[in-house]
């Protein structure tokens, strides 16, 4: 009785690392500008409101998230930033910038959460409502953007993380022009002598048409 041992073929070794580079660059890809286009569209939406005493009544007041604090919609930049540059350097510096992308969304989900229950930002536009330093807002409530761009922070992070275990077989955009400088010239094709326009356009280019 004769048996058969399954052998994996070389070529489908070698092609499960190419697999999962390919794989894990589109996630990154897609997580950190996702997560970028998240955190900035979070910082524009309306995270908290309330109202000032005044002299007619009750002033509603809201707050932006760009009001409340600017960390979030700079670090999104900053990521954007980062994941752009992770394919123009190579080894130590693209360790260096996918940390930078990991940090920066770690940042963005920091900013935001302790954030979420800020009031600083209304209980100034109140001072300046009703005209007392003192003032602060009053009915409090916020939304859940902010969490909203945690997400988005969690989504930046989760490309550094990606970045920094599969980012040293990522192609290199610095690679590519490297290798298109090094193709070898084509051989000027030889002169019929019986066809006098090439014969002229082999003196233009400053070449001899006799070969000699």
């Amino acid at each position: 009785m004769e048996y058969v041992t399954a052998v994996p073929h070389p070529r489908s070794e070698a092609a499960a690392p190419a697999r999962t580079g390919r794989r894990s660059l589109a996630m990154a890809l897609l997580f950190g500008a996702l997560g970028a286009a998240v955190a900035l569209l979070a910082s524009r939406q309306r995270w908290a409101e309330g109202t000032a005493s005044v002299a007619g009544g009750a002033f509603p007041l809201t707050a932006k998230g760009s009001e409340v604090t600017g960390v979030p919609a700079a670090l999104a930049i900053v990521g954007l930033a980062a994941l752009v540059a992770v394919f123009a350097v190579r080894r130590a510096g693209r360790f260096l910038v996918a940390a930078l992308l990991a940090l920066s969304g770690a940042g963005i989900m920091a900013a935001a959460l302790f954030s979420a229950s800020d009031s600083s930002a209304l209980d100034e536009k109140a001072a300046q409502a009703s005209g007392d330093t003192t003032a602060t807002v009053a009915a409090l409530s916020h939304t859940g953007w902010p969490y909203v761009a945690a997400v988005g922070g969690l989504l930046i992070l989760l490309a550094g993380l990606l970045a920094l275990r599969f980012g040293s077989g990522w192609p290199a955009m610095s690679g590519r022009y490297e290798r298109g400088t090094d193709r070898p010239r084509k051989a000027a094709r030889p002169v019929d002598p019986e066809r006098p326009e090439e014969i002229w356009k082999a003196l233009d280019r400053g070449e001899d048409p006799t070969g000699a």
